[in-house]
Order: C-alpha cells, then sequence, then structure tokens
C-alpha cells in the first residue's frame, strides 16, 4: 500500500493533522504546548498543558492519559507543539508506554513546522 504525503511538508496527512490539532489546543488555551496522539483505529485525543497547584502535567502525557481513558490500547503517532527542541524523557516514555518504542513522536514549533520526529524508545 502506498502512503500519501502533503507534497507542502512531505508529511503524511494524518501526521500533518495531528500537528495542526496540538497547534491549534496550545493557541486556544493559551498553554505553552499542545500535543495530538492517534491510536489504533485512527482516533485523536488532543491535550493542553496542564497546571494547577496539585498537578502538572505536560501536553503530551495529558493526550496520552486522555488516550487510555478512553480505552485506546496502542498510538500510531504523537505529537507536540512547544518552543523546546525537543520532546522531554518522560513524554516519550508515557508514549512508549502505550505506543511502543518505535512510535513516531513529532515535535514542531509554534509555526506548524516539524522540528524533529524521534521514536519513543
Amino acid at each position: 500500500m502506498t502512503q500519501s504525503t502533503d507534497a507542502a511538508t512531505g508529511l503524511d496527512p494524518e501526521d500533518s493533522k495531528i500537528i495542526t490539532l496540538a497547534r491549534s489546543a496550545r493557541a486556544r488555551n493559551g498553554v505553552p504546548e499542545g500535543a495530538a496522539v492517534r491510536d489504533e483505529t485512527g482516533r485523536t485525543y488532543v491535550a493542553g498543558t496542564v497546571e494547577l497547584d496539585s498537578l502538572k502535567l505536560s501536553a503530551l502525557r495529558t493526550a496520552v492519559a486522555m488516550a487510555v481513558a478512553s480505552g485506546a490500547t496502542s498510538l500510531e503517532a504523537a505529537a507536540v507543539v512547544t518552543d523546546a527542541d525537543g520532546a522531554s524523557d518522560e513524554d516519550r516514555a508515557a508514549v512508549r508506554d502505550l505506543g511502543g518504542a518505535a512510535t513516531p513522536v513529532l515535535v514542531a514549533g509554534p509555526d506548524g513546522v516539524l522540528r524533529v520526529t524521534v521514536p519513543a524508545g
């Protein structure tokens, strides 16, 4: 089966979609990071950074938690939109726990441009 790519970005359209969703969550909520994950059935889960006095979660860990709470048993891909240069070890560990070591984590800047793709493992 041939996988299509977006001519402008070189990304699979489904990967472009989760970057767009992550970027929208970041902007809409005015948080430092936005994230989205895609489960084994193609469903997406979108989240922003959570900063409460009693609870602090990155956007990516929140998105993974939302997927688990909704019954996802695996992940196909994850995306985070951030000012940081990459995904933290803790974020990649959360993706790895649900999706496995080879699950791609797409890291994009606030402009939505992909900076790097790293495996969760």
